[in-house]
């Protein structure tokens, strides 16, 4: 069963891109925090619509009193830092490698890849959480993108 509106965010560790260790309890304790997650870095609606949106809509989110925006894939951190290179993200949208998936997990959002080559992946979700807890939790049905996207989440805000 998913994490449900209401519910804390597991602690676990995932990776910047540097490859440091960040714990999710220092991520989203004491903060407004948007996250939200891709099945994948490069892939074309996360990187065509997904992330693009939110680096768009960044200042208006933290117009909203969010502290940080975060993006999650489960990647290594090094693809993530590509990504994030590669789509000139800055300082607007902070990264998160969470390779074994063990975040996606925690938070019962993975999904089974397998028959297109992915294996475990997070699915397409975004979130809005305060002090860990989290407030609103939008998860897109298969191969759909409406509730997840920037628009939608400070549309929630």
């Amino acid at each position: 069963m998913s994490i449900q509106e209401g519910e804390k965010i597991p602690s676990v560790t995932v990776k910047a891109t540097d490859m440091s260790d960040l714990k999710t309890d220092e991520l989203f304790t004491g903060k407004k925090v948007v996250l939200f997650s891709v099945p994948g870095a490069f892939t074309p609606t996360c990187s065509n619509q997904h992330l693009p949106g939110f680096i768009e809509k960044a200042d208006e989110i933290r117009a909203k009193g969010v502290d940080d925006i975060i993006c999650m894939s489960v990647n290594d951190a090094f693809v993530m830092k590509a990504w994030g290179e590669e789509r000139g993200i800055g300082e607007k949208v902070r990264l998160i490698a969470d390779g074994n998936a063990d975040f996606a997990k925690a938070l019962g959002l993975e999904m089974d890849g397998t028959g297109i080559g992915f294996g475990t992946r997070s699915q397409r979700f975004a979130l809005i959480a305060e002090d860990g807890v989290v407030k609103k939790l939008a998860v897109e049905a298969p191969m759909q993108f409406e509730v997840s996207s920037a628009e939608a989440i400070l549309d929630a805000l």
